[in-house]
């Protein structure tokens, strides 16, 4: 929902093209230089400072004409705002679920009852999915538009769904929240937008729309009355009980449907699914977060079967006397259950874990940190390093209060980072290290934001640097083919064994990487399709993000490096002895992956290694 009066471009054409054309003609002026000459522009001319969007979107409408040569999708990624955002390869769009009772009742969990659990309403991201009425049609297309407008590809996205526990959502709910978000992915793509028919509706029958929700009870944690859950029900008690009756209506065909009914099929998802498989916009991977203790065999398949290939999975803490005392509510024991299941049906595992939790101490912090990675059950691909801020909203402040916990210092949580940075592998991703959480929202703790930088250069005052991909991602940078070499990293699993492939510099730098999961002979398959086979988890290729079928001098994507990497797989799993290798592909790879011998199946993609009998 956005009300930003659009600039008229033929009002403003002469300065708008009059900075085109400077920029045009000197590559060298990009990034924060653009800028210099936007002001320079508006100084000289007494016009306005136009922002990067409008520049796009002028040069969108002008090029060929007004003495701009023809469209050039170079000048596109010139103009660029925040190019670091697409830098990984992929768009990412995050949405949010709508607010919802959790199962968990951890102190440490902000109560924010305009939100899903754990989220705090000031938050970026939030506050979009609140502006949009939790809605995902609404959410995915305007961050569509909003990556569009200001110079970024938009034809290969990874969808991050969050809020509150996923699993415990309806899973009619689920099905209709995914599908939605497919439509608007089909959408954009087609140049279609029914976000204001959908805004329409929510404004007549949503309590989730903004100019009808009217929830402003604040919880104070230590001084809580009712629980998150509790005012929760209770605010929303007739968007859930409408929610119900009318899935239930649904469900028996008594009731027409409409946009914002949270009602779907697995068959109309699965129909979204197969639409997507040559879309314009293409979903290249799908993201949910749950609890490790609502993990089991049937929800990874149903969660599979919803399209998901990475799994955000809370496990906070590897001590049981720690994770009772927050209140966390499952034990070790579950994390490591969930992991092995999530490993083995071939899902990317992104945990989040958190330092300066109540009970906990640097030292012990360290140790935790050297067992998530030296003790095969766990092992994560990704995390998420989040050290515990409090909220004022946090049960946590009752122990606060009694002078029970205390946040770290910044030189114990700088010194618990450092030793978190230097023990963190290859293979693994440090996608965040400290929260975005509003510094107005942390009543003690840390309120640096860029805290993962001042870490990283504590430790290379030390000598060392980061190992993980994400410091070492190429990113922007130009980089020939010869100058890449494969790297393999075996490690084992308590379900076999890991093989993780990248295309590397000789100064270490990642251009694309592949996972490869060798399972134990005596792992039984949690899916027939899984049956004899070795799995790819994931293949990633860096760089910025190219459009589909397009390819550029310098860059990673779309210059085999994915194919390479999946023939070695096929070498190693073929050497192995599997007669099989399998894909847990996001439904916008299906295609990639068939002209690569892959044929499909119900869950997952598989190829044959079998040689041929002649």
């Amino acid at each position: 929902m956005n009300h930003k009066l659009a600039l008229d471009l033929d009002e403003h054409r002469d300065h708008l093209v009059a900075i085109l054309r400077q920029v045009i003609a000197d590559e060298r002026i990009k990034g924060a230089e653009i800028n210099q000459v936007v002001r320079a522009h508006a100084r000289r001319t007494g016009a306005r400072l136009y922002t990067r969007d409008e520049l796009i979107r002028a040069y969108r409408q002008f090029a060929g004409s007004f003495d701009l040569p023809t469209f050039d999708p170079g000048l596109i990624e010139r103009l660029r705002l925040k190019p670091v955002r697409t830098s990984s390869g992929v768009t990412p769009v995050t949405i949010l679920t709508k607010p919802f009772p959790c199962p968990g009742e951890c102190i440490f969990c902000p109560n924010d009852v305009r939100m899903p659990k754990s989220y705090l309403s000031d938050e970026p991201g939030a506050q979009r999915a609140e502006q949009n009425s939790f809605d995902p049609y609404l959410q995915t297309m305007s961050r569509l538009h909003a990556y569009y407008q200001t110079g970024h590809p938009t034809d290969k996205v990874e969808l991050i769904i969050l809020g509150g526990t996923w699993s415990f959502y309806p899973e009619t709910y689920q099905i209709w929240f995914v599908r939605r978000a497919f439509d608007a992915l089909h959408d954009f793509g087609a140049s279609v937008d029914h976000s204001s028919e959908v805004e329409r509706l929510l404004l007549e029958g949503s309590q989730l729309h903004p100019d009808r929700n009217h929830a402003n009870v604040a919880l104070h944690g230590d001084a809580l009355q009712q629980t998150y859950n509790q005012v929760v029900q209770t605010i929303y008690k007739d968007e859930m009980r409408r929610s119900r009756e009318l899935a239930a209506a649904l469900s028996d065909g008594q009731h027409a449907r409409s946009p914002i009914d949270e009602y779907a099929t697995w068959a109309e998802l699965e129909a979204a699914h197969r639409l997507n498989e040559g879309s314009p916009v293409r979903c290249v991977g799908l993201v949910i977060e749950t609890r490790p203790d609502h993990i089991s065999e049937e929800e990874v398949l149903r969660i599979r079967r919803l399209g998901c290939t990475k799994v955000q999975i809370g496990i906070q803490s590897l001590n049981d006397e720690v994770l009772r005392l927050n209140r966390r509510g499952h034990t070790v024991a579950a994390t490591r259950r969930a992991m092995r299941l999530l490993r083995a049906a071939g899902f990317k595992i992104h945990a989040h874990w958190m330092p300066n939790l109540y009970g906990s101490s640097p030292q012990q912090d360290i140790e935790d940190y050297a067992r998530l990675f030296g003790d095969p059950d766990f092992r994560p691909d990704e995390l998420k390093l989040y050290p515990c801020s409090l909220i004022e909203s946090a049960e946590l402040m009752i122990e606060y209060r009694r002078g029970n916990w205390q946040p770290y210092s910044h030189d114990a949580l700088l010194e618990t980072l450092v030793g978190c940075l230097r023990l963190t592998p290859e293979y693994c991703r440090l996608t965040r290290i400290v929260r975005d959480i509003p510094s107005t929202d942390i009543v003690a703790g840390n309120k640096f934001t860029n805290f993962r930088q001042i870490a990283e250069e504590a430790l290379a005052r030390q000598g060392e640097r980061s190992r993980d991909i994400r410091a070492r991602e190429i990113r922007q940078q130009q980089v020939a083919l010869e100058d890449l070499h494969l790297d393999e990293l075996r490690y084992s699993v308590s379900t076999g064994e890991e093989v993780f492939l990248q295309m590397i510099t000789e100064q270490r730098e990642i251009a694309g990487f592949l996972r490869l999961f060798l399972p134990a002979p005596t792992l039984a398959p949690i899916s027939e399709a899984l049956r004899g086979a070795a799995v790819i988890r994931e293949v990633h290729v860096y760089g910025q993000a190219v459009e589909i079928g397009e390819s550029a001098a310098g860059r990673a994507q779309h210059s085999g490096l994915g194919t390479r990497l999946i023939e070695r797989a096929v070498e190693i799993s073929r050497a192995a002895g599997y007669d099989a290798l399998a894909v847990i592909s996001a439904v916008g790879t299906r295609e990639y992956y068939r002209r690569r011998g892959f044929g499909d199946g119900s869950l997952y993609q598989r190829r044959s290694l079998r040689e041929a009998v002649l």
